[in-house]
This record gives C-alpha cells, structure tokens and sequence, in this order.
C-alpha cells in the first residue's frame, strides 16, 4: 500500500489513478474486521456494550478499551433521576450529556437508563401526593427523552417494579403506592409520545430463568402486547456469581419472551469468578444471545474490575490493569472474532502511552477534497494508535491509505498498519483519505488518539 498519495487536479477520480497509485478502495457499508467485541456482535447483527461513567472519560486506558471494542453505550448514573431532575423542573444533563456526545463521536449505539425506578429518587419525590407525582412522573419521562430525542436507541422505561421471591407482586415504591399498578403502564405509553422513535424497554433483573419473578413480567409483558400499550424490548440484567449461576433455563427464558413479540437485551451483564470457569459462564451468556433471533445485544455492566459495583468478585473481561481476561477471549471466540484483546488501552505495560492528532485538507476540488491526519507520540514511545474520524452527512470516502479503517455509519474508527504503529517519543506519522464531497464540503469531525 502506498504511503502518500499524489497531488490532486479538479476533476473526478478515475479508476486508472486509483489503480495507479495503488489506493485501496473503501465502502461505508464495508464490514468491519471482527477483531473486537463490537466489531464481531456487529457480524452477528448485534451490539456488545458497556456502562460508562462519565468521570472515567478522562482516563485514556479506559476510554481507549471503550472505543476500541465496544459499539453501544449505557450511562452508569447519569441519567438517572436524581442526576437529570435533582430539584423539581430543574434539569441537569451534564454528565449524561458527556455520555452521549462521546457514544456519538464513535458511531455507538446509546441505550438510556433509567427513566421510573424506586431507586435514586431525589428527595423531592416522597413527599408529593398521587396526583402530583402523576404530573411528575410524565413530566420528568417527557423532558428527559425530548432532551435525548433522536440520540437513544433503547431505553429503560421502568426499571425493577417487582418484588424478589415467590410472590410475583409489585415492588413497594411511591410510584407503585401512590400510582397503583397502572404507573408501569402510564409510564410506557408518555414515553411512546416523548419519543417514537426510541424502543421501550422493562428491565429487572433475577429473572434471567423461569421463576415467580419473571412469570410475572412475562404476564404483564403479555398483556401489554395483547392491549396494544407500547413496549418493544425487555431487559434481563444478569447479574451472576457462584450463589446465583446461569440458570440451565436461561436461552429458553428469553427465546419465550422473544416469542411474545418483543426485543430481549441483556442489559448489565456480569458474572464473578476467574479463569475457565467464568470463560465458560460468559460463553454460555453470549450462545443463548445468539441463538435467540431476537436478542439484540449484550451489555457488560462495566469495562474494568477496579470500577465495578463488584470489584471484588473480578466480574468483567477486563481486569484492573486493563488487560484482556480469559472471558474476554470467550466471548470473542463466541462470537466468532479473531482479535487480540488488547482492548485498545495497552496491555498493562505501557500506561504513560499517548498520542495527539491534527487535521488538514492537503488538496480541494469541486467535487472532492483530499484530507491527511497526522499522529504524534507523547512522550513515550507507543506501539499502535487509534483514531476516530466523524464525515459530514452525504460524504463518501473513496479511499484510505495507511491506515485500517472500520465503518459505522459515517464514522471512522482508523487503526495503524504494521509499519506506522510504533512510533518514538514525540515521533508522527500520517494517513490520508480522498473525500467525494456530494454536495457538503464541510470538514471531518476529529476524534481523540488513543495509543497502546
């Protein structure tokens, strides 16, 4: 592959010159490389996702595992109802909004959470009567959803409404004590009209088999499709260590509520334990997924174990270090990828990696224009680099060369070849890319380097 492309003239890309120069052609409905979990779920005509927690952003092994291998999003907290509505009309989206802008720069999907929950109510909540907290409930599901309107794949319309054990019953909550048991409803149908578009979800979770529990979820879920009240997806949270495993009913629980017509996701996996062992329990998760035609994606709760709510029982496929685990290789090999599992935060043995990035548009013409992006080491030395590129809508790259690019949408996510991915300290390299600009001649959005 050639390392620099020559000068352009106004007119056309001819196929002559394109052989010419020995420029690989690209398509944005070319299929990724499935080298990473994203990139294989995606084979698969699924998402692999995580949580996020905004204030982890900053930290680029995380934010480069998060880019590298994962196409969907979930906000941890962060829109969560004491997060976006603290005090009653005032809406905060800060954090969330961090989120969603950073999900969108790397073209992954965004799944919303939570919009009704028992937990992590602002104070404001408990002491209005039922017909203010009516009021409250659709205003604050309306706002929040409009705010995120056209952003949000999915979201958690209602979260955990009912009780652990064998009751069946609706979990106490002021929703359900002041509401009744038509809130879940009410809640579903105000999200219908805030957003169209979204698909809305119930997610619980212990009920991830065929118990007390998720026989009544199925028994509302079924009474939703029968009266036309909107739901599309159902969530299962699988949450599993060694007292709570992967129930040997797990496929057949979702392929039956797949059967009533919804979507089913697996919304905050995570399994404790360690080695073959939870390799196993992770590989089992990711079979039933793909053997129910409508289990539309995985979401790991969270990228490494330091951060997660169960730090301690080692629960996610990349541990403190950021290093890949037997898990990861698991679910990769699952889902029928080849990659490495470096997770594009290093491999533990390089934590001071970096890189920036600059722009420029080296050649233009009427109906197209040439751009080059140039990576710099930090300072120390960097064995890859990763970096996304955004392309204004109607833009259609032609070419790229010296770099490997994956597609989703209009979003580039660009790796380094085998021969310009070490660089020393302070050292650069470029890639560069011929644009048909059909009628916008906007730049590039320009996202962040991560390196390894």
């Amino acid at each position: 592959m050639p390392r620099s492309l020559p000068r352009r003239t106004a007119g056309a890309v001819t196929t002559a010159l394109l052989a010419a120069t020995m420029v690989t052609a690209l398509s944005h409905s070319a299929t990724a490389a499935e080298d990473t979990l994203g990139s294989a779920a995606a084979a698969k005509g699924r998402y692999f996702g995580t949580a996020v927690a905004a204030n982890h952003l900053g930290e680029s092994a995380y934010a480069g595992t998060l880019d590298r291998e994962f196409n969907a999003v979930t906000p941890e907290n962060e829109m969560k109802w004491d997060a976006t509505e603290p005090t009653r009309n005032t809406f905060t989206f800060g954090a969330a909004d961090q989120i969603a802008a950073h999900a969108q720069s790397q073209g992954m999907k965004l799944r919303g959470h939570t919009l009704v929950w028992h937990s992590q109510l602002p104070s404001w909540i408990s002491g209005l009567g039922a017909s203010d907290l009516r009021t409250a409930m659709n205003n604050h599901i309306t706002q929040v959803m409009q705010h995120y309107k056209g952003k949000i794949y999915a979201w958690d319309v209602v979260n955990e409404a009912f009780q652990d054990g064998t009751s069946g019953a609706r979990r106490s909550s002021p929703f359900q004590d002041k509401l009744g048991n038509g809130f879940i409803e009410e809640a579903f149908r105000t999200a219908r009209t805030a957003d169209p578009d979204a698909k809305l979800c119930y997610n619980d979770y212990n009920t991830d088999g065929v118990n007390a529990k998720s026989n009544a979820v199925y028994a509302m879920v079924k009474d939703f499709k029968a009266r036309g009240v909107p739901i599309d997806c159902v969530g299962f949270q699988s949450h599993f260590n060694s007292a709570s495993p992967v129930p040997s009913d797990y496929q057949a629980n979702l392929q039956r509520f797949a059967d009533l017509g919804v979507d089913v996701q697996i919304t905050e996996l995570d399994i404790e334990g360690s080695g073959t062992a939870q390799a196993g329990n992770y590989a089992n998760v990711v079979k039933a997924c793909l053997a129910v035609t409508r289990c539309t994606g995985i979401t790991v709760w969270g990228i490494t174990d330091k951060y997660s709510w169960r730090s301690s029982g080692t629960p996610l496929l990349f541990d403190s270090n950021y290093a890949a685990k037997p898990a990861y290789t698991a679910v990769l090999t699952t889902l029928g990828g080849t990659g490495s599992g470096d997770g594009g935060g290093g491999d533990g043995g390089n934590p001071g990696a970096a890189c920036t990035v600059d722009y420029a548009r080296t050649s233009d013409w009427n109906d197209g224009y040439n751009g080059q992006v140039t990576v710099t080491a930090g300072t120390a030395p960097i064995t890859g680099w990763t970096v996304t590129l955004t392309f204004p809508s109607g833009q259609k790259v032609s070419s790229l060369w010296n770099g490997s690019p994956t597609w989703n949408g209009d979003v580039a996510t660009v790796r380094s070849t085998a021969y310009n991915g070490s660089l020393a300290a302070g050292a650069s390299t470029s890639f560069g890319f011929t644009v048909m600009k059909n009628g916008n001649s906007a730049a590039p959005t320009l996202g962040t380097c991560t390196a390894s």
